[in-house]
């Protein structure tokens, strides 16, 4: 898979180990910035860079890390077709795509520390969506509130 990483200042602490967690475990990276953790930047310019991404078929999935992870969730989850969840432990890290069909992970650096998040994006890149009905059933309820605001 081609997995697109953004980052604001905030979380450019675990930038690296999401780097290299991702290329270890075979897959593309794209990696969209910051290159910096000094300088303070807006975190939905690199939301944006990632999700945007994703939407146009350049990456199959994100990897987004802010200094909560909340601001970053909160931005990707306006953007079409982009479901990102905050995860901060192994279970949703991997059921957020099993049964939620989560292409966008966040994290907070100043959450959790290295060890978590290389945890974290293992158990996020290899799942697998579970297409079983009430999965299906559900995220078509979501994909018509994006679409409609209503069900």
């Amino acid at each position: 898979m081609r997995i697109a990483v953004g980052c604001d200042h905030g979380g450019f602490s675990l930038k690296f180990t999401v780097l290299n967690s991702i290329s270890s475990s075979d897959h593309e990276v794209i990696d969209f910035g910051t290159d910096n953790g000094e300088e303070s930047v807006d975190f939905p310019d690199f939301v944006f860079k990632v999700c945007d991404a994703i939407q146009r078929g350049v990456a199959d999935r994100g990897i987004i890390i802010c200094g909560s992870g909340v601001g970053a969730s909160i931005a990707a989850n306006k953007m079409k077709g982009i479901f990102a969840g905050l995860c901060h432990d192994h279970y949703s890290a991997h059921q957020g795509v099993e049964h939620d069909h989560m292409n966008v992970l966040c994290m907070g650096a100043r959450v959790i520390g290295p060890a978590i998040a290389e945890e974290l994006t293992k158990a996020f890149l290899s799942a697998v969506e579970n297409h079983d009905e009430r999965f299906d059933r559900r995220m078509g309820k979501v994909r018509k509130l994006e679409e409609f605001g209503h069900l």
